[in-house]
């Protein structure tokens, strides 16, 4: 594992976040019958939430909303009706929701040829502790990755990671204020900086508030 350079940071009091819950979902029949709008409308809210971090890496900032959508996606997939399987899948999806003092992020890093993925995911072993994101006036956050479990090993990195960046008040207020918020990588074998855009800067800065959702009209 590659060494990180993060800094101590004096983190807010965590706020309340309200979890997702059985009641908040869908039957599969209610679901079912609205799929089309509702998938509609979340697939371009997290269009909103997703930014390019170079040519092979993307990050799918996650909310409720995103949430939401990849559990009743699921339960209509595997036709998950139970009262069990449904906590099974809201228990595993809910701690990508952000908690009021950060941003939660799915990274993804995308090569078409499977060989050369192959190739670049063990160029890349640690990547996903270099990834940082940056407010306007303030040090660099770097992320902290994969929490449930350690996906890089000592020969290749995943291609899939769940990343966290915490926030101290003053940073908050920056996002919520408008300053420029920058989304970096500083891996030996893969650095990129990005600016993240307005329209996507708005959404980021609700996970700090009270974060949207989507109801069946």
């Amino acid at each position: 594992m590659l060494a990180s350079s993060r800094k101590p940071l004096m983190l807010i009091a965590q706020r309340p976040t309200k979890m997702l819950t059985p009641q908040d979902l869908y039957s599969l029949e209610q679901y079912s019958a609205r799929r089309p709008d509702f998938k509609r409308r979340a697939v371009e809210h997290r269009q909103r939430r997703q930014v390019k971090l170079g040519p092979n890496i993307t990050l799918h900032f996650e909310d409720r909303v995103t949430v939401q959508y990849q559990i009743q996606e699921m339960l209509l997939i595997e036709r998950t009706f139970s009262t069990q399987g449904i906590q099974d899948e809201l228990d595993a999806y809910n701690p990508l929701i952000p908690t009021g003092t950060n941003l939660k992020a799915t990274l993804t890093i995308e090569y078409s040829d499977s060989a050369i993925r192959a190739q670049q995911l063990s160029k890349l072993r640690g990547i996903e502790d270099r990834v940082y994101v940056q407010v306007e006036g303030h040090d660099p956050v770097y992320a902290i990755a994969d929490e449930d479990l350690d996906r890089s090993n000592d020969t290749k990195t995943s291609a899939v990671h769940f990343l966290r960046f915490e926030f101290t008040n003053n940073m908050v207020t920056g996002l919520q204020n408008n300053f420029v918020l920058t989304l970096g990588v500083d891996h030996s074998e893969y650095s990129y900086q990005v600016q993240i855009d307005a329209s996507t800067l708005d959404s980021l800065a609700n996970d700090f508030t009270n974060q949207p959702s989507l109801t069946l009209s």
